[in-house]
């Protein structure tokens, strides 16, 4: 977000709200597009877009408004007319529309950028929709159209089968409303409360009554709750779940309340010392068992935390205390690493978030894009709830929908090609997650015409990619050509892909988090591809090694064992490369002075220690001079100046360890290739 507006929690909250909503009206038309919109559906979408409507025009963000309010009106219609003749391909394709718009607003503000682009034409065809409606519904009536043009003025659509609302309502509710601590602007919460309820109450009388034009309103509501009573035909329960909506809600109270004097004019709410109330029902609301973060203290909680885990290394490891004894420090010290270890883990959890929200995001391509390439796909998800580090989710949207489009623009077949290969007329999609020691496997699977190997061949040989003859390309040597930036065996371009940018970046932006890509595929069966990541960056499980004078980290999950060889176990091939025989298997062998260009007196391969190591099924050794031992380490990055430097193309990061020394994390992936 801008600098310029971060430090504006009102617009934080409309931009956290608005796309909050978004997400789940955009979820809740892919679930039900295909059933024709049941009656709470609609109620949702209108009730969300109302919401939208009053949020962005208190913002002064009028074409978001007025767009919200265009599809509010849309859908009132349908909700109070029920009309029967219904195009709701049409109707699914204005609204998403309408959600673009607004998402793609939503983004400049966030940018800082001006968030005023025109939505009349949008508008236009949303009235147009309108009219249609109503030439294939005779029976629907408007009575008075909406003036999407002049947004002060209120609109009604008022049903000629109907009975015009009642203005004597049957039930006297009074709530009370506590927001969360911390969520701030509770004067202008309680506004969008009130002005929310507008719409089916009447004797509407609130306190503090001054909500908008006194600041001190505030505190009152912090202290006391924000006090409402209103007379309304809804019920108890109808009027629970409205305010159980309410964002930052802490805890309700409401009662419905009955009058004394039951003759009472309609619309002249007594004051509250004359109702006689029920016994009140106190109903603490389930989210106050769940509160909003700020995902920046989250960061700092966890840069604290990697701190509290290099000061216990560097406290438990002085070397001042080695070969002392010192059994109570010793005993005192293994409570600490306990106590380290569980608020690590506490935290950790903390950040952890499941996948859901990022595959969700997907049925929106595979929706849209089924409709303009004519094809039949459906997407079906596995192990959404399997959680990763907030930081590694933020880079896997990208890649998933890259994958996503490659499978349904290069992958599927036609409905009718695939019927006369003996397919189902709709392909599958498989987006699923799952664990797999300390990763996370996230699979992308379809069942499309799949990768075709001679033309992979085929335009790596013209675009001069291939070392060595095609006849000994393994398969997946063959797959992985396509991850090689600008390939393409696409003739025509469309505006899905074709032009070859794209799995380069995706397999450069999944090992950027410490992942890796697998491709595999089976003609006219499919394409699997693979994507292994780490479930969190922050801090992980290491070994770390010293090469000349300087100490070196290796993620322990990249290692398989560590050995002293033999001289008989070195085999150099007429090339000059060396290789380690391991019970009858042969690994290359990285020399790691001559890879980090360390100069001082090395150990030769029977003084040093080899160390097997794995990524992505490729092994191979290292060569080091001693192992120093496994610890926990937090990741850090490394210095600006460092990272221009070729020498370390191959380090990932650096970590401190407990004698506070310095040690360099090695890029495995890029060391093995």
């Amino acid at each position: 977000m801008s600098e310029e507006y971060i430090n504006e929690p009102m617009l934080e909250i409309f931009i956290y709200e608005t796309s909050l909503q978004l997400e789940q009206l955009e979820q809740k038309m892919l679930e039900n597009e295909d059933t024709f919109y049941k009656e709470e559906v609609i109620n949702e979408i209108f009730r969300h877009m109302h919401s939208i409507k009053s949020a962005s025009s208190m913002m002064l963000f009028n074409e978001i408004s007025k767009l919200a309010h265009s599809i509010e009106d849309l859908f009132y219609v349908i909700r109070e007319e029920k009309p029967v003749q219904i195009d709701y391909s049409i109707l699914s394709d204005l609204v998403f529309e309408g959600i673009d718009f607004i998402k793609i607003e939503i983004l400049k503000i966030k940018e800082g950028a001006d968030a005023s682009a025109d939505a009349s034409e949008l508008i236009q065809r949303i009235k147009h929709y309108l009219e249609q409606l109503k030439e294939l519904n005779p029976s629907l009536a408007i009575v008075a159209a909406a003036k999407v043009d002049s947004p002060k003025k209120q609109q009604f659509y008022i049903s000629n089968n109907k009975k015009v609302e009642k203005t004597v309502h049957q039930h006297t509710f009074q709530a009370r409303v506590f927001f969360e601590e911390g969520c701030e602007m509770e004067n202008i919460r309680a506004f969008t409360i009130i002005h929310n309820l507008k719409d089916f109450t009447t004797g509407l009388q609130y306190e503090p009554s001054d909500i908008i034009e006194s600041e001190d309103s505030v505190e009152i509501i912090r202290e006391t709750g924000f006090l409402v009573s209103f007379k309304t035909n809804r019920t108890y329960d109808e009027m629970f779940q409205f305010f159980s909506q309410t964002i930052f809600l802490r805890d309700l109270e409401l009662t419905e309340l009955v009058l004394e004097d039951s003759e009472s004019e309609p619309g002249s709410t007594p004051p509250v010392k004359q109702f006689l109330g029920q016994e009140e029902q106190k109903t603490t609301n389930a989210a106050a068992t769940i509160i909003s973060v700020q995902v920046q203290k989250l960061d700092r909680l966890l840069d604290l935390v990697g701190e509290m885990v290099i000061a216990e290394a560097m406290v438990t490891e002085n070397p001042d205390l080695m070969d002392l004894e010192l059994d109570n420090f010793q005993k005192a010290a293994r409570q600490l690493k306990k106590i380290t270890s569980e608020i690590q883990d506490m935290v950790m959890s903390i950040r952890m978030i499941s996948l859901s929200t990022t595959f969700q995001k997907m049925n929106r391509p595979v929706r849209d894009m089924c409709k303009k390439l004519n094809k039949e796909v459906k997407l079906t998800l596995i192990g959404e709830d399997t959680e990763v580090d907030k930081n590694i989710i933020e880079h896997l949207s990208d890649p998933l929908m890259h994958l996503i489009r490659n499978s349904m623009d290069h992958g599927f077949e036609p409905p009718a090609e695939r019927e006369q290969n003996n397919k189902p007329r709709a392909g599958t999609l498989t987006l699923e997650a799952k664990n797999v020691g300390s990763d996370v496997l996230i699979i992308v699977k379809d069942d499309g015409r799949g990768l075709n190997k001679s033309k992979i061949l085929q335009k790596a040989q013209s675009n001069g990619l291939l070392r060595k003859p095609e006849s000994e390309y393994t398969n997946k040597e063959i797959f992985n050509l396509i991850l090689h930036p600008g390939f393409s065996t696409k003739e025509q371009v469309t505006e899905f892909s074709g032009r070859g940018v794209g799995m380069d970046v995706v397999a450069n932006n999944v090992e950027a988090i410490g992942g890796s890509l697998q491709v595999d595929s089976t003609e006219d069966k499919g394409t699997v591809i693979t994507i292994r990541i780490p479930i969190t960056l922050a801090i992980v499980d290491a070994m770390n090694i010293r090469v000349g004078q300087s100490k070196y980290t290796i993620p322990t999950s990249y290692i398989k064992e560590s050995l002293r060889p033999k001289t008989s176990d070195l085999i150099v091939d007429p090339n000059g490369n060396e290789m380690i025989m391991v019970r009858g298997l042969f690994y290359p062998l990285i020399r790691l002075h001559e890879r980090l260009h360390h100069s001082a007196v090395r150990s030769s391969l029977t003084d040093g220690i080899v160390m097997i190591l794995e990524n992505d099924d490729k092994s191979f050794c290292i060569l080091a001079d001693e192992l120093l031992g496994q610890k926990q380490v937090v990741v850090k990055a490394l210095p600006t100046f460092f990272q221009g430097s070729h020498k370390v193309s191959v380090l990932a990061g650096c970590t401190l360890l407990g004698d506070g020394s310095i040690s360099l994390i090695l890029d495995i992936p890029k060391l093995s290739g």
